[in-house]
């Protein structure tokens, strides 16, 4: 497809496509950063037993050519709703919000990426979208049971007062066990793909493929000791 390559003034929920090189860049990251595996999340294999059917789709292939452009729909459409999306980048936010080491989670379109995740075709992303959207929905209807409103429209206390009940799956209570094993999934989705972004990266501090300071040769001291002269400066 042919929108440019998303920055960090992005509108958080916009109605614009991640470019699919860049989607597929991400995938590959957050795969290897999620320890899900090597590039055969990209292949089409068969869902395990009791996992979500998969969209009907051919997906990219293991061989998928990265210097074309794709329109929306060339391999999967979108799965989330409207407000889906919204409660995804509701919560995102919670979970990295902005600090003094980065933007948000939706400055740099995580929900974008979560969205695209669950919705392709391969096995680990349909194991996943049979997780990820029974939760939000989970998540919606626990905000209008407590505050009578939807989750992206409370307030941060209310939002956290929903997340501290599932966290933690160890410590979550019976009837939360579940949306604990969603929250639990949706946190990992979340910070393997807010830190295989630049700005992630920054924010933990990792400098990355950079060019090292001008070289001006060994020190004096040793090439006296290798009895080398130094002829070019």
């Amino acid at each position: 497809m042919n929108d440019p390559t998303p920055t960090s003034s992005a509108i958080p929920g916009a109605n614009v496509r991640l470019p699919r090189r860049t989607v597929f860049k991400w995938f590959a990251a957050v795969a290897a950063a999620m320890q899900v595996g090597d590039m055969n999340i990209m292949a089409a294999d068969v869902p395990p037993r009791g996992a979500a059917p998969p969209a009907v789709t051919h997906g990219y292939g293991t061989d998928p050519k990265l210097n074309e452009f794709y329109n929306p729909g060339s391999f999967w459409a979108l799965t989330m709703t409207p407000a889906q999306r919204a409660t995804t980048t509701a919560l995102a936010d919670i979970i990295i919000p902005a600090d003094k080491l980065g933007p948000a989670a939706s400055a740099v379109r995580v929900h974008d990426f979560i969205d695209e995740w669950i919705s392709a075709p391969y096995p680990s992303q349909v194991n996943d979208r049979a997780i990820i959207l029974p939760g939000l929905d989970w998540l919606e209807a626990e905000a209008l049971k407590r505050f009578t409103t939807v989750f992206n429209k409370l307030t941060m206390e209310q939002q956290h007062q929903i997340c501290d009940d599932i966290c933690y799956t160890k410590t979550a209570k019976p009837e939360f066990k579940q949306a604990a094993e969603f929250f639990s999934r949706f946190r990992s989705l979340a910070a393997g793909a807010y830190y295989a972004t630049p700005e992630g990266w920054r924010a933990i501090g990792y400098v990355g493929n950079m060019p090292m300071v001008t070289f001006d040769g060994p020190p004096e001291s040793v090439l006296k000791r290798l009895d080398v002269e130094q002829t070019v400066k």
